[in-house]
């Protein structure tokens, strides 16, 4: 018996030691660790988000476009110009009998010519046309500023998920703290003869648990820095830094401010607007070519031949010629099919789209912030009537360990309140984590995120 006990005393004191290194080992890389801002994050994700920039790429390709919108406005000038040689050889016999070699004559031919064509009225569809681009790079612009928004809403969630799980972590090691305590009391009153060695083995059995939990929460953290990573776009194995150990909360929120600026401040109904917008121009567009096209044109062509010797008596040997022209032209459209008329009904259909879009966004916009406010305003609540339920779940457990030591209740009880406090501490921490993502959404829906 003697010997029984202690084989399980050295086990006992290889598993403690054991949970030691692993913390202190843990301890160690923390102290070495640097810590990570929600700041520092978002700064990076900024410079490097690859869906940000996706959005300024195509953002870019917009404003090139508007850059080179007024060239529309000014005349075309394009200019050819070639150079020809030839060598004859021509043996003719007439029906007199006179014959002829002009073998051997080389000649040369120069052409080129200068053409200007000027736009004059196209029934306003180049102002239309300006309009238009000016009001797609805006929408890049915009679409920027969305993704930016978004990409941050993303990051807030991430690094707050990663502390949320650092806080999984720490109560975790707060349980496997009361356990040891159990499995000593119980080695303790097994030893004495006080307790069966069932209580002693159970409290061994929820160590270990506690430890495979332990084990598991650290992976989901690693887990979680990689998901955090690739957001930063940075490498996902670069894991060497820590986060703070709160979640802080900002518990002053209005609904009544953010319905009323919601409308000027979201960024997805300020994209769909400008949606409205590039399809009322596009209308303009069509509409301009019910209307003729007046053009200013000119040219100057130029031809210059040479040879070395005449054909005949009637060729020149050498020839130029220089011509200047300009005129108006009038393109005017009679009848093409109903095309344009086509053109302008779709044109109205998709502006007509347009709006009925702009309509669901304000509406599901409308709906997300009535939603997001209530889960903010229940998780608030959430969040102080847990504390309050983790205060009181953590003296019961501490009493119920002290009973336990005193031999005035039963392994159970200091079970059953050992859970408790487990299902208070995790509790809590999701009342924390919820409540920053309905704050969170609430700033990406006001568009109060890169204020």
């Amino acid at each position: 018996m003697n010997k029984t006990k202690l084989f399980m005393m050295i086990n006992i004191k290889k598993q403690y030691l054991c949970l030691l290194l692993i913390l202190i080992s843990a301890t160690g890389l923390k102290a070495q660790q640097q810590i990570l801002t929600l700041e520092q994050a978002i700064d990076v994700a900024l410079k490097n988000n690859f869906d940000i920039r996706l959005a300024r790429n195509t953002a870019e390709l917009s404003a090139n476009d508007y850059a080179y919108s007024n060239f529309a406005f000014v005349p075309r000038l394009n200019a050819t110009a070639g150079t020809t040689w030839n060598n004859t050889a021509t043996k003719q016999e007439f029906v007199n009998g006179t014959k002829r070699d002009t073998s051997g004559i080389k000649g040369n031919n120069i052409s080129g010519n200068v053409t200007l064509s000027w736009t004059l009225f196209d029934g306003l569809k180049m102002f239309a046309t300006r309009n238009k681009l000016q009001s797609i790079r805006d929408l890049g612009e915009l679409a920027i500023k969305n993704q930016v928004q978004n990409s941050i809403a993303t990051i807030i969630n991430g690094y707050y998920n990663i502390v949320q799980q650092k806080q999984q972590l720490k109560a975790l090691a707060e349980q496997m703290s009361i356990s040891e305590e159990r499995v000593k009391l119980s080695d303790a009153k097994f030893s004495t003869g006080l307790a069966p060695k069932t209580d002693l083995l159970q409290s061994k059995v929820d160590l270990n648990a506690q430890k495979a939990l332990y084990l598991r929460q650290q992976t989901l953290i690693e887990e979680s820095k990689g998901l955090l990573n690739q957001l930063m776009a940075v490498p996902a194995g670069a894991i060497g830094y820590d986060v703070i150990d709160s979640i802080p909360l900002n518990s002053g929120l209005s609904f009544s401010l953010l319905q009323q600026n919601i409308a000027n401040n979201n960024t997805a109904i300020k994209v769909q607007q400008q949606n409205v917008n590039i399809s009322a121009l596009a209308i303009k567009e069509r509409r301009a070519d019910y209307f003729p096209v007046i053009s200013f044109n000119s040219g100057y062509n130029y031809n210059r031949n040479t040879s070395n010797a005449a054909s005949n008596a009637f060729s020149p040997k050498f020839n130029r010629n220089g011509v200047f022209n300009y005129g108006l032209t009038a393109a005017i459209p009679i009848f093409n099919g109903f095309n344009v008329k086509r053109q302008v009904q779709n044109a109205k259909i998709d502006f007509d789209f347009q709006n009925i879009t702009l309509d669901n966004i304000k509406s599901q916009v409308d709906l997300s912030l009535n939603n997001a406010f209530k889960d903010y305003e229940y998780y608030k609540k959430q969040v102080a009537l847990e504390e309050e339920t983790n205060d009181l779940a953590h003296e019961n457990a501490m009493v119920a360990l002290e009973r336990f030591k005193q031999g005035v209740s039963t392994i159970l009880e200091v079970k059953i309140a050992q859970q408790s406090l487990e299902d208070s501490f995790y509790r809590l921490i999701q009342a924390r984590y919820n409540a920053k993502l309905a704050e969170t959404q609430l700033g990406l829906l006001n568009g109060a995120l890169l204020q």
